[in-house]
C-alpha cells in the first residue's frame, strides 16, 4: 500500500536539517475536510460531559462531509490542552468519541467550552513515543499518557522553557522567533502531499495525507513540529541517504489493522527500527505518520500482522 501511494522529491538541506516533499502516485478517492476548514463551518470538539475525562473528547460533525483530524495535532481550551492519539475521519452528521493524550499536566479547569486549533502539532519525537505506547492498544483511554507528560517535561527543560501548567504550548512560544527564521528555508512544493525529515543519520519522520490540498493546510502545523525537534539537534549534520533507506524499512513493517473510532482502519505498523501508524478506508491509504524507534527503549510488539506491505 505504502510504495503504491507515494512518491520521493528532491530533498532541502538547511542548517544540517533536511526535509524531503513527498507526492501521491495518485488521485484520492475519499472526500474530507480539515479540522482548519471545519470548525468555521461548525464542527465542534467538546469534553464529553461537565467532568471531563482526560483521555477522551466528543467530536461533533453537523457537516456534509467528513471530517480529518491527524495524529498529534494539538487543541487548546476546555479543561486542559490535548493532543490527537490517533487519526480519526469522522463521519458526516455524527459524534464521535476521540482518544487523546493531555499536553497541560498543570490545568485542570474550564477555559472555554469547546476546543480551538492550534498552528502546530506536537512534535516527532513526542509522536514518536506516542505511537511505541500504543502500537499494542491504539484505542485504549490513557495508555500513553505517562509517556506523554514525561516527554513534554523533559522538552521544556532542555529548551529552558517555565509554564506555570506545563503546557507543551509554551514551548512553542518561547521558540516562536528560531521558528520563524528557520521555517523559510522549507516552502511547500506545489501538488506536495507529504513530507519526510531527517536529523542527523537516527531520527527521521514521514508523515503523509492522501489529498495535497489537505496536506497544504496541515503542513505549516507539522513542519514547526519538525523545526522545534531540529533546535534540540543543532550541530549534527544530517544525511539525506538515509532517505530512500527509511522509506524501505516503512514499506517492509510488519502492518496490524483494526477498526478505527471513526470511519476506516487503524493501521499500526512496527519493525525492528521504524514505529508508525496511520488510516487507510476503503483499502486507499489516507494517512501515515512513521518515526525511526528510539534504539534506546524496548520495542512494544503487536499482534500478528494482516499483511505485509
Amino acid at each position: 500500500m505504502i510504495e503504491n501511494s507515494i512518491q520521493l522529491g528532491d530533498p532541502v538541506e538547511h542548517r544540517g536539517i533536511v526535509i524531503a516533499p513527498l507526492f501521491p502516485r495518485q488521485d484520492s478517492i475519499a472526500e474530507f475536510v480539515t479540522l482548519e476548514e471545519a470548525l468555521p463551518l461548525g464542527f465542534r470538539i467538546t469534553e464529553i460531559d461537565a467532568a471531563g475525562s482526560v483521555p477522551e473528547l466528543i467530536a461533533s460533525n453537523p457537516l456534509d462531509s467528513p471530517v480529518l483530524l491527524y495524529d498529534g495535532e494539538e487543541l487548546l481550551g476546555a479543561k486542559q490542552n490535548r493532543i490527537l492519539n490517533v487519526t480519526v475521519l469522522v463521519d458526516a452528521k455524527s459524534e464521535t468519541r476521540v482518544p487523546v493524550s493531555c499536553v497541560e499536566q498543570g490545568r485542570w479547569h474550564a477555559q472555554s467550552a469547546t476546543f480551538s486549533a492550534t498552528k502546530h502539532t506536537a512534535y516527532p519525537d513526542l509522536r514518536r513515543r506516542k505511537a511505541e505506547r500504543l502500537s499494542a492498544s491504539p484505542m485504549s483511554p490513557g495508555v500513553a499518557q505517562s509517556a506523554v507528560w514525561e516527554e513534554v517535561a523533559a522538552k521544556a527543560g532542555r529548551h529552558g522553557v517555565h509554564s506555570p501548567t506545563g503546557a507543551h504550548a509554551d514551548i512553542y512560544r518561547n521558540r516562536a522567533e528560531e521558528l520563524s527564521r528557520l521555517r523559510r528555508a522549507f516552502p511547500l512544493v506545489p501538488g506536495q502531499s507529504g513530507a519526510v525529515l531527517v536529523l542527523g543519520d537516527d531520527q527521521l519522520c514521514l508523515d503523509y495525507l492522501s489529498r495535497p490540498a489537505a496536506f497544504a493546510r496541515l503542513y505549516p502545523k507539522l513542519l514547526d513540529g519538525y523545526l522545534l525537534d531540529a533546535l534540540d539537534r543543532q550541530g549534527r549534520t544530517a544525511c539525506p541517504d538515509r532517505l530512500t533507506e527509511f522509506i524501505g524499512a516503512v514499506s517492509g513493517a510488519n502492518r496490524h489493522d483494526s477498526s478505527s473510532v471513526g470511519l476506516g482502519k487503524d493501521l499500526r505498523l512496527a519493525g525492528d527500527d521504524v514505529v508508525g501508524s496511520g488510516l487507510a478506508l476503503n483499502e486507499e491509504l489516507l494517512q501515515l505518520s512513521a518515526f525511526t524507534r528510539d534504539a534506546h527503549r524496548p520495542v512494544t510488539r503487536i499482534g500478528p500482522p494482516s499483511r505485509r506491505h
